[in-house]
């Protein structure tokens, strides 16, 4: 099954924060292409315009056997796509209705169901495209494999913090506290900065004051001497925090100080700060 020409595409990086939906774990159970999960997606979206306008009558008990037809319908494209969330719900209110001719316990389910599938589906439309994602050159990739593309461009797209320490276990830390939302290089030789600043272009310095081969505060002019660095956000990590390191490292052109042994809370936060006014301005 391949994509259809009327542009039945979605952004799978915004699929995947919908709460509902696990992409990641369907990509890994199921063997099939973007092609086909868009066409999936696309069904499910057609069937649920209708399928929310039939709940609105299981809510009054003014159902028929259509409407029965497309919730049925609903259930298998959702089953399909392994969104299991609501489909215990719509069956409940199918066999309320059908089985037991309980119309008022039906009804609690639709009236239920239509405020929670209603925002759910709202969801699912604003990842629709009106174009082929440019990143898709064939939609015959496997679902799996376009993720793990997706996941790549992700973290290219990190901000690059570059952290400068003579300590292997501060490094390790600073990069497990910072991976997940930074790409982090770590140098362990301060002396070798030059050479790093050859080949990389960080978005945020985070130096260690004290290091046996260079004070870290004689690392600021060198940075400054760049030009794409001379408003690039500087972090010193150390263990003296006194008034007058915070303010010898401020008056060389660092932003901020943070004291070491460090809170992850505290450094992602005061990053993220300097990251987030880079970009501002």
């Amino acid at each position: 099954m391949s994509i259809n020409e009327d542009n039945n595409y979605f952004d799978l990086t915004l699929i995947m924060r919908i709460e509902e939906i696990n992409l990641r774990m369907f990509a890994a159970d199921h063997t099939v292409s973007v092609g086909q999960y868009f066409e999936m997606l696309s069904e499910l979206l057609t069937v649920s315009d209708e399928a929310l306008q039939t709940l609105n009558k299981f809510e009054e008990s003014g159902s028929d056997k259509n409407d029965y037809r497309i919730i049925e319908m609903l259930i298998k494209a959702m089953t399909n796509l392994d969104f299991d969330k609501y489909i215990l719900d719509f069956h409940s209110m199918l066999n309320a209705h059908s089985k037991s001719g309980n119309w008022r316990e039906a009804a609690f389910y639709a009236k239920q169901l239509k405020k929670e599938f209603t925002k759910f589906s709202i969801s699912l439309k604003e990842t629709k495209l009106t174009a082929k994602p440019k990143n898709l050159i064939n939609s015959e990739i496997m679902l799996s494999e376009y993720i793990a593309l997706l996941d790549e461009e992700e973290a290219e797209r990190k901000p690059l913090i570059l952290a400068i320490d003579d300590s292997p276990v501060i490094l390790r830390t600073v990069s497990s506290v910072l991976s997940d939302d930074y790409k982090v290089f770590t140098l362990p030789k301060p002396l070798e900065l030059k050479r790093v600043l050859k080949k990389l272009s960080p978005e945020l310095f985070l130096i260690d004051y004290q290091m046996p081969d260079i004070n870290g505060f004689d690392l600021v002019p060198i940075i400054r001497e760049y030009e794409e660095h001379k408003d690039t956000p500087i972090i010193f990590l150390t263990s003296e925090g006194t008034t007058d390191h915070v303010t010898a490292a401020i008056a060389l052109g660092a932003d901020d100080f943070i004291v070491k042994p460090f809170n992850p809370d505290v450094l992602r936060e005061r990053i993220a700060k300097y990251i987030v006014k880079k970009k501002l301005f």
